[in-house]
Protein backbone atom coordinates (compact mmCIF):
# COMPACT_ATOMS: atom_id res chain seq x y z
CA UNK A 1 0.00 0.00 0.00
CA UNK A 2 1.45 3.81 -1.34
CA UNK A 3 1.15 6.02 1.74
CA UNK A 4 -1.61 8.55 1.48
CA UNK A 5 -1.13 10.72 4.58
CA UNK A 6 1.96 12.15 5.74
CA UNK A 7 1.89 9.87 8.93
CA UNK A 8 1.90 6.69 7.03
CA UNK A 9 5.27 7.36 6.08
CA UNK A 10 6.35 5.77 9.60
CA UNK A 11 5.65 2.66 9.65
CA UNK A 12 6.62 2.56 6.52
CA UNK A 13 10.13 3.61 7.34
CA UNK A 14 10.26 0.96 10.36
CA UNK A 15 8.77 -1.70 7.99
CA UNK A 16 11.27 -1.09 4.44
CA UNK A 17 14.39 1.06 6.31
CA UNK A 18 14.67 0.25 9.90
CA UNK A 19 17.97 2.57 10.59
CA UNK A 20 19.94 3.14 13.22
CA UNK A 21 20.33 6.96 12.17
CA UNK A 22 16.95 8.24 10.33
CA UNK A 23 17.55 11.50 12.16
CA UNK A 24 20.93 12.81 13.75
CA UNK A 25 21.58 16.30 14.94
CA UNK A 26 24.69 17.37 17.23
CA UNK A 27 24.28 17.83 20.60
CA UNK A 28 26.78 19.06 22.53
CA UNK A 29 29.12 19.09 19.87
CA UNK A 30 28.59 15.30 19.13
CA UNK A 31 26.34 13.82 16.49
CA UNK A 32 23.71 11.89 18.26
CA UNK A 33 21.61 9.28 15.78
CA UNK A 34 17.95 8.59 16.51
CA UNK A 35 17.03 5.13 15.23
CA UNK A 36 13.95 4.58 13.36
CA UNK A 37 12.36 2.98 16.40
CA UNK A 38 13.37 6.21 18.58
CA UNK A 39 11.94 8.51 15.83
CA UNK A 40 8.63 6.45 16.15
CA UNK A 41 8.27 6.13 20.09
CA UNK A 42 8.84 10.08 20.14
CA UNK A 43 6.32 10.94 17.87
CA UNK A 44 3.73 8.30 19.17
CA UNK A 45 4.28 9.74 22.75
CA UNK A 46 4.25 12.78 22.21
CA UNK A 47 1.06 11.97 19.87
CA UNK A 48 -0.41 10.79 23.24
CA UNK A 49 0.61 14.10 25.06
CA UNK A 50 -1.34 16.20 23.16
CA UNK A 51 -4.41 14.36 23.19
CA UNK A 52 -3.45 14.88 27.30
CA UNK A 53 -3.04 18.41 26.62
CA UNK A 54 -6.44 18.81 25.26
CA UNK A 55 -5.50 19.41 22.06
CA UNK A 56 -8.31 18.45 19.64
CA UNK A 57 -9.16 17.70 15.44
CA UNK A 58 -8.57 20.85 13.54
CA UNK A 59 -6.41 22.79 16.76
CA UNK A 60 -3.56 25.04 14.84
CA UNK A 61 -0.07 24.08 16.66
CA UNK A 62 3.06 26.59 15.50
CA UNK A 63 6.62 25.26 15.40
CA UNK A 64 9.48 27.85 15.49
CA UNK A 65 12.30 25.88 15.66
CA UNK A 66 16.06 25.48 13.61
CA UNK A 67 16.04 22.24 11.72
CA UNK A 68 16.31 19.30 14.71
CA UNK A 69 14.74 15.90 14.75
CA UNK A 70 12.76 17.22 17.41
CA UNK A 71 10.85 19.30 14.44
CA UNK A 72 9.73 16.04 12.73
CA UNK A 73 8.67 14.95 16.26
CA UNK A 74 6.41 17.54 16.64
CA UNK A 75 5.26 17.49 13.06
CA UNK A 76 4.08 14.04 12.92
CA UNK A 77 2.31 14.18 16.34
CA UNK A 78 0.52 16.93 15.01
CA UNK A 79 -0.83 14.84 11.98
CA UNK A 80 -1.15 11.96 13.98
CA UNK A 81 -3.65 13.42 16.33
CA UNK A 82 -5.24 15.25 13.11
CA UNK A 83 -4.50 18.64 14.27
CA UNK A 84 -3.04 21.15 11.83
CA UNK A 85 1.13 22.44 12.34
CA UNK A 86 1.88 26.39 11.05
CA UNK A 87 5.64 26.11 10.90
CA UNK A 88 6.91 29.77 11.61
CA UNK A 89 10.38 31.18 10.27
CA UNK A 90 12.71 31.82 13.19
CA UNK A 91 13.70 34.66 11.78
CA UNK A 92 10.63 36.35 11.85
CA UNK A 93 9.21 40.22 12.07
CA UNK A 94 7.56 40.45 15.28
CA UNK A 95 4.70 42.06 13.34
CA UNK A 96 3.83 39.28 11.32
CA UNK A 97 4.85 36.41 14.33
CA UNK A 98 1.43 38.81 15.96
CA UNK A 99 -0.52 38.43 12.50
CA UNK A 100 0.15 34.30 12.13
CA UNK A 101 -0.56 33.52 15.30
CA UNK A 102 -3.82 35.71 15.01
CA UNK A 103 -4.92 35.20 11.71
CA UNK A 104 -4.38 31.17 12.08
CA UNK A 105 -5.87 30.88 15.92
CA UNK A 106 -2.73 28.93 17.24
CA UNK A 107 -3.42 27.09 20.53
CA UNK A 108 -0.09 25.53 21.07
CA UNK A 109 3.73 26.77 19.94
CA UNK A 110 6.54 24.25 20.00
CA UNK A 111 9.63 26.90 20.25
CA UNK A 112 13.63 25.91 19.64
CA UNK A 113 15.62 28.44 21.81
CA UNK A 114 15.77 30.97 24.79
CA UNK A 115 15.47 33.44 21.86
CA UNK A 116 12.53 32.38 20.84
CA UNK A 117 10.95 31.95 23.66
CA UNK A 118 11.59 35.81 25.02
CA UNK A 119 9.99 36.76 21.90
CA UNK A 120 7.34 34.34 22.26
CA UNK A 121 6.59 35.71 25.58
CA UNK A 122 6.35 39.17 24.43
CA UNK A 123 3.10 38.50 22.37
CA UNK A 124 1.97 35.60 24.47
CA UNK A 125 -0.95 38.13 25.98
CA UNK A 126 -1.97 39.37 22.79
CA UNK A 127 -2.90 36.03 20.75
CA UNK A 128 -6.09 35.18 22.95
CA UNK A 129 -5.96 31.69 21.65
CA UNK A 130 -2.32 30.43 22.84
CA UNK A 131 -2.81 28.58 25.50
CA UNK A 132 1.04 26.51 25.72
CA UNK A 133 4.37 27.06 24.82
CA UNK A 134 6.95 24.26 24.94
CA UNK A 135 10.65 24.10 24.09
CA UNK A 136 12.90 22.26 22.69
CA UNK A 137 16.68 23.33 24.23
CA UNK A 138 15.82 23.05 28.18
CA UNK A 139 15.54 26.45 29.87
CA UNK A 140 14.94 26.74 33.57
CA UNK A 141 11.14 27.30 34.61
CA UNK A 142 9.86 26.69 31.26
CA UNK A 143 7.52 23.65 30.22
CA UNK A 144 10.07 21.16 28.40
CA UNK A 145 8.29 18.86 25.38
CA UNK A 146 9.82 16.20 26.97
CA UNK A 147 7.15 16.68 29.70
CA UNK A 148 4.08 16.03 27.29
CA UNK A 149 5.62 13.17 25.92
CA UNK A 150 5.71 11.51 29.83
CA UNK A 151 1.86 12.77 30.18
CA UNK A 152 1.60 10.62 27.22
CA UNK A 153 3.23 7.82 28.50
CA UNK A 154 1.58 7.95 31.41
CA UNK A 155 -1.95 8.13 30.22
CA UNK A 156 -2.11 6.54 26.72
CA UNK A 157 -5.40 6.90 24.57
CA UNK A 158 -4.20 4.54 22.36
CA UNK A 159 -8.04 3.93 20.77
CA UNK A 160 -8.69 7.50 20.58
CA UNK A 161 -5.60 7.92 18.81
CA UNK A 162 -6.05 5.18 16.52
CA UNK A 163 -9.43 6.48 15.44
CA UNK A 164 -8.14 9.90 14.82
CA UNK A 165 -5.63 8.47 12.45
CA UNK A 166 -8.60 6.81 10.58
CA UNK A 167 -10.40 9.27 10.18
CA UNK A 168 -7.90 11.63 8.79
CA UNK A 169 -8.12 11.62 4.47
CA UNK A 170 -5.51 12.54 2.19
CA UNK A 171 -7.24 15.89 0.91
CA UNK A 172 -7.81 16.76 4.53
CA UNK A 173 -5.51 19.80 5.50
CA UNK A 174 -2.11 19.11 7.00
CA UNK A 175 -0.12 22.34 7.41
CA UNK A 176 -0.66 26.15 6.82
CA UNK A 177 2.09 28.09 5.78
CA UNK A 178 2.46 31.61 5.68
CA UNK A 179 4.44 32.90 2.59
CA UNK A 180 6.22 36.08 3.36
CA UNK A 181 6.22 37.39 -0.04
CA UNK A 182 8.02 40.56 -1.21
CA UNK A 183 4.92 42.78 -0.13
CA UNK A 184 1.61 43.10 2.06
CA UNK A 185 0.81 40.73 4.54
CA UNK A 186 1.31 37.28 4.94
CA UNK A 187 -0.85 34.85 3.12
CA UNK A 188 -1.54 31.46 4.75
CA UNK A 189 -1.20 28.75 2.28
CA UNK A 190 -3.21 25.57 2.98
CA UNK A 191 -1.76 22.26 2.03
CA UNK A 192 -3.06 18.99 2.27
CA UNK A 193 -1.40 15.27 3.07
CA UNK A 194 -2.33 14.65 -1.00
CA UNK A 195 -0.63 18.14 -1.79
CA UNK A 196 3.16 17.31 -0.19
CA UNK A 197 2.89 13.26 -0.64
CA UNK A 198 2.03 13.98 -4.38
CA UNK A 199 5.02 16.23 -4.96
CA UNK A 200 8.18 14.35 -2.90
CA UNK A 201 6.41 11.09 -4.42
CA UNK A 202 6.62 12.68 -8.15
CA UNK A 203 10.52 13.81 -7.12
CA UNK A 204 11.69 10.65 -6.26
CA UNK A 205 13.62 10.04 -9.44
CA UNK A 206 15.35 13.10 -8.86
CA UNK A 207 18.59 11.41 -8.10
CA UNK A 208 19.49 7.97 -8.16
CA UNK A 209 18.83 7.28 -4.34
CA UNK A 210 19.98 4.71 -2.67
CA UNK A 211 19.13 3.20 1.07
CA UNK A 212 22.53 3.94 2.36
CA UNK A 213 22.39 8.22 1.56
CA UNK A 214 22.70 10.60 3.51
CA UNK A 215 20.91 14.23 3.09
CA UNK A 216 22.34 17.27 5.46
CA UNK A 217 19.15 19.55 5.89
CA UNK A 218 19.80 23.40 6.50
CA UNK A 219 17.25 25.08 4.71
CA UNK A 220 14.59 26.06 6.53
CA UNK A 221 12.08 23.47 7.42
CA UNK A 222 9.22 26.10 8.07
CA UNK A 223 10.08 26.29 3.84
CA UNK A 224 7.88 23.94 1.36
CA UNK A 225 10.97 23.14 0.04
CA UNK A 226 13.04 21.35 2.43
CA UNK A 227 10.05 20.29 4.12
CA UNK A 228 9.15 18.34 0.96
CA UNK A 229 12.44 16.68 0.53
CA UNK A 230 12.73 15.58 4.15
CA UNK A 231 9.59 13.85 3.50
CA UNK A 232 11.17 12.23 0.31
CA UNK A 233 13.71 11.30 2.57
CA UNK A 234 11.94 9.72 4.87
CA UNK A 235 10.18 7.65 2.21
CA UNK A 236 12.87 6.56 0.31
CA UNK A 237 14.91 5.75 3.30
CA UNK A 238 17.57 8.36 3.29
CA UNK A 239 19.40 9.10 6.78
CA UNK A 240 18.42 13.14 7.45
CA UNK A 241 21.76 14.80 9.52
CA UNK A 242 20.57 18.07 10.64
CA UNK A 243 23.46 21.12 9.96
CA UNK A 244 23.81 22.94 13.17
CA UNK A 245 23.55 26.38 11.66
CA UNK A 246 24.48 28.05 8.31
CA UNK A 247 28.04 29.20 9.39
CA UNK A 248 29.10 25.57 10.20
CA UNK A 249 27.79 23.78 6.94
CA UNK A 250 31.21 23.39 5.95
CA UNK A 251 31.93 21.29 8.53
CA UNK A 252 29.23 19.64 9.28
CA UNK A 253 29.43 18.61 5.16
CA UNK A 254 32.99 17.30 5.37
CA UNK A 255 31.72 15.45 9.49
CA UNK A 256 28.43 13.55 7.72
CA UNK A 257 30.07 12.99 3.90
CA UNK A 258 26.26 13.26 2.82
CA UNK A 259 25.13 12.58 -1.30
CA UNK A 260 22.35 15.04 -1.40
CA UNK A 261 21.29 18.34 -0.27
CA UNK A 262 19.37 21.13 -1.15
CA UNK A 263 20.93 24.86 -1.83
CA UNK A 264 19.37 28.17 -2.52
CA UNK A 265 21.26 30.15 -5.65
CA UNK A 266 22.64 32.68 -2.94
CA UNK A 267 24.92 29.99 -0.77
CA UNK A 268 26.26 28.00 -4.11
CA UNK A 269 27.58 31.69 -5.28
CA UNK A 270 29.20 31.93 -2.16
CA UNK A 271 30.97 28.97 -1.58
CA UNK A 272 32.04 29.19 -5.35
CA UNK A 273 33.48 32.82 -4.83
CA UNK A 274 34.88 30.97 -1.82
CA UNK A 275 36.94 28.64 -3.99
CA UNK A 276 37.57 31.38 -6.54
CA UNK A 277 39.43 33.56 -3.80
CA UNK A 278 41.72 30.53 -2.27
CA UNK A 279 42.65 29.83 -5.99
CA UNK A 280 43.62 33.79 -6.75
CA UNK A 281 46.01 32.70 -3.59
CA UNK A 282 47.77 29.99 -5.24
CA UNK A 283 50.79 30.56 -7.05
CA UNK A 284 52.53 29.23 -10.30
CA UNK A 285 51.82 26.37 -11.86
CA UNK A 286 48.99 25.78 -9.16
CA UNK A 287 47.58 28.96 -10.02
CA UNK A 288 47.80 27.99 -13.75
CA UNK A 289 46.23 24.68 -13.32
CA UNK A 290 43.75 26.28 -11.47
CA UNK A 291 42.31 29.02 -13.66
CA UNK A 292 42.69 26.69 -16.49
CA UNK A 293 40.12 24.23 -15.16
CA UNK A 294 37.69 27.00 -13.72
CA UNK A 295 38.10 28.54 -17.97
CA UNK A 296 37.13 24.54 -19.07
CA UNK A 297 34.83 23.82 -16.38
CA UNK A 298 32.76 27.48 -17.82
CA UNK A 299 32.32 25.93 -21.29
CA UNK A 300 31.48 22.54 -19.74
CA UNK A 301 28.36 21.05 -21.97
CA UNK A 302 26.12 17.65 -20.74
CA UNK A 303 26.42 14.16 -22.33
CA UNK A 304 29.86 14.66 -23.85
CA UNK A 305 28.40 17.10 -26.37
CA UNK A 306 32.06 18.83 -26.52
CA UNK A 307 33.83 16.23 -27.96
CA UNK A 308 36.56 13.83 -26.68
CA UNK A 309 39.62 16.09 -26.54
CA UNK A 310 37.14 18.16 -24.09
CA UNK A 311 36.34 15.28 -22.46
CA UNK A 312 39.93 14.30 -22.04
CA UNK A 313 40.73 17.82 -20.55
CA UNK A 314 38.16 17.97 -18.39
CA UNK A 315 39.30 14.63 -16.82
CA UNK A 316 42.52 16.06 -16.24
CA UNK A 317 40.55 18.73 -14.71
CA UNK A 318 38.84 16.51 -12.17
CA UNK A 319 41.94 14.32 -11.27
CA UNK A 320 44.06 17.71 -10.29
CA UNK A 321 41.59 20.20 -9.11
CA UNK A 322 37.82 19.44 -8.51
CA UNK A 323 38.34 16.41 -6.97
CA UNK A 324 39.32 18.96 -4.19
CA UNK A 325 35.90 20.60 -4.71
CA UNK A 326 34.41 17.51 -4.17
CA UNK A 327 36.30 17.22 -0.66
CA UNK A 328 35.10 20.25 0.38
CA UNK A 329 31.61 19.02 0.10
CA UNK A 330 32.25 16.02 1.64
CA UNK A 331 33.60 13.79 -0.69
CA UNK A 332 30.35 11.81 -1.94
CA UNK A 333 27.93 14.46 -3.27
CA UNK A 334 26.18 13.12 -6.37
CA UNK A 335 23.19 15.74 -6.02
CA UNK A 336 22.86 19.07 -4.65
CA UNK A 337 19.57 20.59 -5.29
CA UNK A 338 18.76 24.24 -5.76
CA UNK A 339 15.75 26.51 -5.51
CA UNK A 340 13.69 29.65 -4.52
CA UNK A 341 15.49 31.69 -7.14
CA UNK A 342 17.08 31.82 -10.20
CA UNK A 343 20.85 30.24 -10.70
CA UNK A 344 23.20 31.47 -12.63
CA UNK A 345 24.15 29.02 -15.58
CA UNK A 346 27.86 29.58 -15.15
CA UNK A 347 27.45 28.01 -11.76
CA UNK A 348 25.25 25.22 -12.80
CA UNK A 349 27.89 24.54 -15.62
CA UNK A 350 31.32 24.50 -13.17
CA UNK A 351 30.15 22.55 -10.19
CA UNK A 352 28.52 19.84 -12.76
CA UNK A 353 31.74 19.93 -14.82
CA UNK A 354 33.30 19.10 -10.97
CA UNK A 355 31.06 16.28 -11.32
CA UNK A 356 28.81 17.71 -8.82
CA UNK A 357 25.38 17.36 -10.43
CA UNK A 358 23.38 21.12 -9.38
CA UNK A 359 20.03 20.16 -10.03
CA UNK A 360 17.90 23.41 -10.83
CA UNK A 361 14.82 22.94 -10.21
CA UNK A 362 10.88 25.24 -9.57
CA UNK A 363 8.11 26.05 -7.82
CA UNK A 364 5.87 27.84 -5.40
CA UNK A 365 4.83 27.11 -2.10
CA UNK A 366 1.19 26.94 -3.36
CA UNK A 367 2.68 24.22 -5.51
CA UNK A 368 4.00 22.18 -2.46
CA UNK A 369 6.60 23.32 -4.36
CA UNK A 370 8.09 21.59 -7.28
CA UNK A 371 6.15 22.39 -10.94
CA UNK A 372 9.54 21.32 -13.01
CA UNK A 373 13.37 20.22 -11.91
CA UNK A 374 16.10 19.14 -13.70
CA UNK A 375 16.64 15.46 -13.07
CA UNK A 376 18.99 12.35 -13.30
CA UNK A 377 16.41 10.77 -16.01
CA UNK A 378 17.96 10.20 -19.29
CA UNK A 379 17.98 13.88 -21.16
CA UNK A 380 16.46 15.59 -18.12
CA UNK A 381 19.18 18.01 -17.44
CA UNK A 382 19.14 21.61 -19.46
CA UNK A 383 21.15 24.29 -18.27
CA UNK A 384 19.75 27.68 -18.39
CA UNK A 385 15.99 26.10 -17.55
CA UNK A 386 14.19 24.21 -14.05
CA UNK A 387 13.92 21.15 -15.76
CA UNK A 388 10.83 19.17 -17.59
CA UNK A 389 8.05 19.08 -16.03
CA UNK A 390 6.85 16.84 -13.04
CA UNK A 391 4.28 13.63 -14.55
CA UNK A 392 1.94 14.18 -12.09
CA UNK A 393 1.57 17.97 -13.18
CA UNK A 394 0.26 20.28 -16.49
CA UNK A 395 2.03 23.31 -17.15
CA UNK A 396 0.40 25.63 -19.87
CA UNK A 397 1.68 29.34 -20.82
CA UNK A 398 -0.98 32.07 -20.99
CA UNK A 399 -0.81 34.64 -23.95
CA UNK A 400 0.92 37.13 -21.91
CA UNK A 401 3.65 34.60 -20.52
CA UNK A 402 1.98 33.32 -17.53
CA UNK A 403 3.04 30.10 -16.36
CA UNK A 404 0.06 28.19 -15.38
CA UNK A 405 -0.11 24.76 -13.51
CA UNK A 406 -2.69 22.47 -12.29
CA UNK A 407 -2.32 19.00 -10.55
CA UNK A 408 -2.89 17.48 -7.04
CA UNK A 409 -0.01 18.95 -5.56
CA UNK A 410 -1.83 22.67 -6.35
CA UNK A 411 -2.61 24.37 -2.50
CA UNK A 412 -6.38 24.01 -1.06
CA UNK A 413 -6.32 27.91 -0.80
CA UNK A 414 -5.07 30.71 1.15
CA UNK A 415 -6.28 30.73 4.96
CA UNK A 416 -9.74 32.95 5.61
CA UNK A 417 -8.64 34.73 2.23
CA UNK A 418 -11.31 33.81 -0.43
CA UNK A 419 -10.92 36.97 -2.31
CA UNK A 420 -7.16 35.84 -2.96
CA UNK A 421 -7.29 32.58 -3.33
CA UNK A 422 -10.15 33.21 -6.48
CA UNK A 423 -7.46 35.67 -7.67
CA UNK A 424 -4.63 33.12 -8.20
CA UNK A 425 -6.93 29.37 -8.45
CA UNK A 426 -9.03 29.25 -10.80
CA UNK A 427 -12.66 26.95 -10.34
CA UNK A 428 -11.22 24.53 -13.07
CA UNK A 429 -7.86 23.95 -10.76
CA UNK A 430 -5.45 26.11 -13.02
CA UNK A 431 -3.17 28.10 -10.58
CA UNK A 432 -2.10 31.12 -11.64
CA UNK A 433 1.94 31.17 -10.73
CA UNK A 434 3.05 35.25 -11.25
CA UNK A 435 5.55 33.98 -13.24
CA UNK A 436 6.76 34.52 -16.87
CA UNK A 437 8.39 31.99 -18.74
CA UNK A 438 8.85 30.13 -21.80
CA UNK A 439 9.50 26.38 -23.34
CA UNK A 440 12.74 25.17 -24.77
CA UNK A 441 12.87 22.23 -27.04
CA UNK A 442 9.31 21.88 -26.19
CA UNK A 443 10.42 20.22 -22.77
CA UNK A 444 12.29 22.28 -20.37
CA UNK A 445 11.34 24.92 -18.73
CA UNK A 446 12.34 28.56 -18.68
CA UNK A 447 11.78 30.99 -16.66
CA UNK A 448 12.06 34.89 -17.68
CA UNK A 449 10.67 36.92 -14.84
CA UNK A 450 8.10 37.57 -12.41
CA UNK A 451 5.15 39.08 -13.89
CA UNK A 452 4.30 41.75 -11.04
CA UNK A 453 7.90 42.93 -11.40
CA UNK A 454 8.36 43.73 -14.78
CA UNK A 455 8.30 47.28 -15.32
CA UNK A 456 7.43 50.04 -17.93
CA UNK A 457 10.13 52.67 -18.81
CA UNK A 458 8.37 55.92 -19.48
CA UNK A 459 9.47 55.32 -23.38
CA UNK A 460 6.80 52.72 -23.02
CA UNK A 461 8.79 49.85 -23.36
CA UNK A 462 8.59 46.91 -21.08
CA UNK A 463 11.47 45.41 -18.73
CA UNK A 464 11.99 42.49 -17.29
CA UNK A 465 14.60 43.04 -14.55
CA UNK A 466 14.93 39.68 -13.11
CA UNK A 467 16.81 38.52 -16.16
CA UNK A 468 19.35 41.57 -16.19
CA UNK A 469 20.16 41.17 -12.51
CA UNK A 470 21.06 37.52 -13.14
CA UNK A 471 23.45 38.18 -15.91
CA UNK A 472 25.00 41.36 -13.89
CA UNK A 473 25.40 39.05 -10.67
CA UNK A 474 27.72 36.62 -13.48
CA UNK A 475 30.54 39.25 -12.48
CA UNK A 476 32.59 38.74 -9.61
CA UNK A 477 32.43 42.25 -8.72
CA UNK A 478 28.70 42.09 -8.36
CA UNK A 479 27.35 40.68 -4.96
CA UNK A 480 23.85 41.67 -5.55
CA UNK A 481 22.19 44.20 -7.57
CA UNK A 482 18.37 45.83 -8.10
CA UNK A 483 17.63 46.71 -11.38
CA UNK A 484 15.15 50.14 -11.88
CA UNK A 485 13.29 52.51 -13.65
CA UNK A 486 9.61 51.94 -13.60
CA UNK A 487 8.40 54.85 -15.33
CA UNK A 488 11.73 56.86 -15.94
CA UNK A 489 13.42 57.59 -19.13
CA UNK A 490 15.94 55.00 -18.41
CA UNK A 491 16.83 51.56 -16.34
CA UNK A 492 19.46 51.83 -13.72
CA UNK A 493 20.86 49.59 -10.89
CA UNK A 494 21.46 49.58 -7.14
CA UNK A 495 24.41 47.60 -6.97
CA UNK A 496 26.00 45.69 -3.98
CA UNK A 497 29.55 45.15 -4.63
CA UNK A 498 30.97 41.43 -3.54
CA UNK A 499 33.56 43.29 -1.46
CA UNK A 500 35.99 39.99 -0.34
CA UNK A 501 36.75 39.93 -3.84
CA UNK A 502 37.17 43.81 -4.11
CA UNK A 503 39.32 43.76 -1.30
CA UNK A 504 41.45 40.80 -3.42
CA UNK A 505 41.52 42.51 -6.19
CA UNK A 506 42.25 45.90 -4.96
CA UNK A 507 45.47 44.35 -2.93
CA UNK A 508 46.78 42.14 -6.44
CA UNK A 509 46.60 45.90 -7.86
CA UNK A 510 48.11 47.86 -5.21
CA UNK A 511 45.01 49.46 -4.89
CA UNK A 512 43.96 50.99 -1.38
CA UNK A 513 40.78 48.93 -0.41
CA UNK A 514 39.74 50.31 3.46
CA UNK A 515 36.29 50.34 4.34
CA UNK A 516 33.25 49.51 2.47
CA UNK A 517 32.18 52.84 1.84
CA UNK A 518 35.62 53.90 1.23
CA UNK A 519 35.73 51.18 -1.53
CA UNK A 520 31.98 52.15 -3.26
CA UNK A 521 33.73 55.75 -3.41
CA UNK A 522 36.82 54.59 -5.31
CA UNK A 523 37.31 55.60 -8.93
CA UNK A 524 39.46 52.63 -9.67
CA UNK A 525 36.85 50.33 -8.17
CA UNK A 526 33.71 52.38 -10.16
CA UNK A 527 35.79 52.47 -12.85
CA UNK A 528 36.45 48.24 -12.99
CA UNK A 529 32.11 47.81 -12.15
CA UNK A 530 30.97 50.37 -15.07
CA UNK A 531 33.28 47.65 -17.18
CA UNK A 532 31.29 44.81 -16.02
CA UNK A 533 27.78 46.62 -16.45
CA UNK A 534 29.04 47.45 -19.98
CA UNK A 535 29.90 43.81 -20.68
CA UNK A 536 25.85 43.57 -19.88
CA UNK A 537 25.06 46.10 -21.53
CA UNK A 538 26.61 44.56 -25.17
CA UNK A 539 24.27 41.64 -24.61
CA UNK A 540 20.98 44.02 -24.00
CA UNK A 541 18.77 46.08 -26.12
CA UNK A 542 19.02 49.79 -26.19
CA UNK A 543 16.15 50.14 -23.93
CA UNK A 544 17.26 48.00 -21.40
CA UNK A 545 20.90 49.11 -21.13
CA UNK A 546 22.28 50.28 -17.59
CA UNK A 547 22.37 53.65 -17.30
CA UNK A 548 24.03 55.43 -13.81
CA UNK A 549 24.33 52.71 -11.43
CA UNK A 550 25.12 53.15 -8.06
CA UNK A 551 26.90 51.51 -5.19
CA UNK A 552 26.11 50.73 -1.93
CA UNK A 553 28.08 50.10 1.14
CA UNK A 554 25.75 46.81 3.22
CA UNK A 555 24.92 43.65 1.25
CA UNK A 556 20.67 43.23 1.82
CA UNK A 557 19.43 41.36 4.06
CA UNK A 558 16.30 39.57 5.88
CA UNK A 559 16.88 41.19 9.85
CA UNK A 560 16.56 44.55 7.76
CA UNK A 561 13.22 43.71 5.90
CA UNK A 562 15.25 43.84 2.42
CA UNK A 563 14.50 40.22 1.40
CA UNK A 564 11.89 37.38 2.00
CA UNK A 565 13.62 34.30 4.25
CA UNK A 566 13.83 33.06 0.60
CA UNK A 567 16.10 35.89 -0.17
CA UNK A 568 14.10 37.40 -2.59
CA UNK A 569 14.27 41.19 -2.71
CA UNK A 570 11.92 43.10 -1.32
CA UNK A 571 11.85 45.80 -4.28
CA UNK A 572 9.88 48.18 -2.40
CA UNK A 573 11.27 48.25 0.74
CA UNK A 574 14.77 48.33 -0.86
CA UNK A 575 13.48 51.43 -3.19
CA UNK A 576 12.14 53.11 -0.55
CA UNK A 577 15.40 52.48 1.81
CA UNK A 578 17.64 54.36 -1.05
CA UNK A 579 15.47 56.99 -2.35
CA UNK A 580 17.58 59.69 -1.93
CA UNK A 581 20.11 57.28 -4.06
CA UNK A 582 17.58 56.90 -7.22
CA UNK A 583 16.59 60.45 -6.81
CA UNK A 584 20.15 60.80 -7.81
CA UNK A 585 20.13 59.06 -10.53
CA UNK A 586 16.98 60.10 -11.83
CA UNK A 587 17.68 63.55 -11.15
CA UNK A 588 21.41 64.44 -12.09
Amino acid sequence: MEPTRLFDLLPRLKERYNKPDALAAKENGKWVNYSTQDFLDHVEQLSQGLLAAGIQKGDMIAIIANNRPEWHFADYAIQQVAAVSVPIYPTISENDLKFILKDAGVKMVFVSSKELHERLKGVFAETASLKHIYTFDKLDGVKHWSELKEAGKKNPDTKKLQELKDAVKATDLLTILYTSGTTGTPKGVMLSHQNLLSNSLACQNLAPFEKHWKALSFLPLNHVYERMLNTLYIYLGVSIYFAESLETIGDNLKEVKPQIFATVPRLLEKVYDKIVAKGNELTGIKRKLFFWSLKLGHKFELYGANGWWYEFQLKIARALVFKKWREALGGEVIAITSGGAALQPRLARVFNAAGIMVLEGYGLTETSPVIAVNNFEPNSIHFGTVGPVLKNVEVKIAEDGEILAKGPSIMIGYYNRPDATAEVLESNGWFHTGDIGTFVENRFLKITDRKKEIFKTSGGKYIAPLMIENMLKESPFIEQVLVIGEGQKFASALIVPAFAYIKEWCQKNNIKAGTNEEIIANPEVKKAINAEVEKTNAALAQYEKIKRPELLAREWSIEKGEMTPKLSLKRKVIMETNKDLVSKIYNE
